[in-house]
C-alpha cells in the first residue's frame, strides 16, 4: 500500500504560501498527534551563522500557532553539534537561533535544546541494528509527547541528500551518537595546539585522557584502551586541538543514520509527522557557514507520517526539475546528488525500507 505524501506547489496564485502551509497542517490531520496539554516538539535547524538556506522562522510559525490551537504545548528544538561553530553548545546555539530570526518574542514558542546545556542530555535507545545495539537519542526528544520534524531538502556529501530520516538521525543524536555514525575511528591530539589545561581530562566520561609530559612538553593523552570515541574530547577543547578522523563508507554512514532514525521512531511511534521543505534546494548542509546557490527552481513543501515516502517524493521531484547548473547538462536522466556528490542516497533509503522504517512507493496528494 502506497504512504500519502502531501504537496503544496510553491506557485501561490493569490495565496499567501503560509495560507497553503496551513492547510498542509489540517490536510495531514497533524493534530492528531498529540493531545490536549501534551509537549509538542518542533524539531527545526536553526541555521549556521551566516547560512541563508535553513528553513526560515516564517515559514515555521504556522506550525507553531496550529499546535497552539489545538491545545499542545509547543517548543523548536535542535541538538548541539560535534564540530565548533555556533551551534556548539546550548549558550552559543541560542545567540545563533536568535541571530537568525528564531526567539520566543518572534516564534511564539519557547527553544529548548534537546541534549542540554554541553550536548551530554541523552537517552540510550536499545535497538538491534547491524551497527548499534543502542542509540544516544537527545532527552527532550524523549521527553516530548509527539513531534513535527521540519526539515530543509538539500544536497550532504557523506549522505547524498539530508531529508526527514537524517534530521531524526543525526539531528537528534548526542554529541556521542553523531561521532559513533560519522566515525570509528579515535581522536587525535595537536601537541602543538595542546595548551594542558585539563578540560578534556575532566569532560571524558571514561577517563581515558591524562596529562603527560612529553618531550619537554605537558600535553593531552588519549588511552586508546579506555576511549569510546564518544567526541566529548573535542567538544571540550576551546582551541581545536581535538581532531578525529571522519573517513567511513558512505554506504555504512547512511545505514548508521538509518539505525539512528529507527531509534526515535521507536520512542515516538504514531506521534511522529514530518515536513520537507524543497525551498533553496542548496548543495550542501545548513551546517556550512554559507549556502551555494540552489541546485534547482523552488518546488514546493511536502508532509507525510512516512519519513520514507517523504524522502523519496522529495528525491524524485528534485530528480525530475531542471538543474540549474552546467554541471547536470547532459546528465538529467541521472540523481542531481549523486552528480554532485558522487553518492545517491539510495541506499538510505532503501535499508529504512528494509528495516521497516517506512515505504518507498508513495501516492502524492496535491493541495
Amino acid at each position: 500500500m502506497k504512504s500519502k505524501v502531501f504537496f503544496i506547489d510553491i506557485h501561490t496564485g493569490q495565496e499567501s504560501l503560509i495560507e497553503k502551509l496551513e492547510k498542509l497542517y489540517r490536510k495531514a490531520k497533524f493534530s492528531r498527534l498529540f493531545n490536549q496539554g501534551e509537549l509538542v516538539a518542533i524539531k527545526v535547524h536553526f541555521g549556521e551563522r551566516r547560512n541563508t538556506a535553513f528553513v526560515k522562522p516564517i515559514f515555521i510559525k504556522p506550525f507553531v500557532k496550529l499546535v497552539r490551537e489545538d491545545g499542545g504545548k509547543v517548543f523548536l528544538t535542535d541538538t548541539n553539534t560535534l564540530y565548533l561553530g555556533g551551534r556548539f553548545n546550548a549558550v552559543d546555539h541560542l545567540f545563533t537561533a536568535v541571530e537568525n530570526g528564531f526567539s520566543f518574542a518572534t516564534m511564539g514558542a519557547p527553544i529548548v535544546i534537546a541534549d542540554g546545556l554541553t550536548g551530554q542530555d541523552f537517552y540510550e535507545v536499545p535497538i538491534s541494528g547491524k551497527h548499534f545495539d543502542k542509540a544516544k537519542i537527545a532527552a527532550a526528544a524523549i521527553h516530548s509527547d509527539s513531534m513535527i520534524v521540519i526539515s530543509h531538502f538539500k544536497g550532504h556529501g557523506m549522505a547524498g541528500f539530508g531529508g526527514a530520516l537524517k534530521n531524526i538521525a543525526m539531528g537528534l543524536a548526542s554529541r556521542g551518537g553523531k561521532q559513533a555514525m560519522h566515525s570509528e575511528a579515535y581522536p587525535d591530539i595537536d601537541r602543538e595546539k595542546c595548551t594542558a589545561c585539563g578540560r578534556c581530562v575532566r569532560w571524558c566520561p571514561a577517563q581515558a585522557i591524562k596529562l603527560k609530559e612529553e618531550g619537554g612538553k605537558k600535553i593531552a593523552v588519549v588511552n586508546r584502551g579506555l576511549c569510546y570515541g564518544c567526541g566529548e574530547c573535542r567538544a571540550a577543547c576551546l582551541v581545536g586541538a581535538v581532531s578525529i578522523n571522519w573517513e567511513i563508507g558512505k554506504d555504512a554512514f547512511q545505514e548508521r543514520m538509518v539505525e539512528y532514525a529507527w531509534a526515535v521512531l521507536k520512542e515516538k511511534k504514531g506521534r511522529i509527522a514530518f515536513v520537507n521543505f524543497l525551498i533553496d534546494i542548496s548543495p550542501d548542509c545548513d551546517c556550512w557557514e554559507y549556502s551555494d546557490a540552489p541546485i534547482v527552481p523552488n518546488i514546493g513543501v511536502l508532509a507525510s507520517w512516512d519519513p520514507v515516502a517523504l524522502d523519496q517524493a522529495s528525491l524524485d521531484l528534485v530528480n525530475e526539475a531542471v538543474g540549474l547548473r552546467d554541471i547536470f547538462k547532459g546528465k538529467e536522466s541521472l540523481n542531481k546528488f549523486e552528480v554532485l556528490h558522487g553518492v545517491s542516497g539510495e541506499r538510505l533509503l532503501e535499508y529504512a525500507q528494509e528495516l521497516g522504517l517506512g515505504n518507498r512507493s508513495y501516492q502524492i496528494i496535491t493541495i
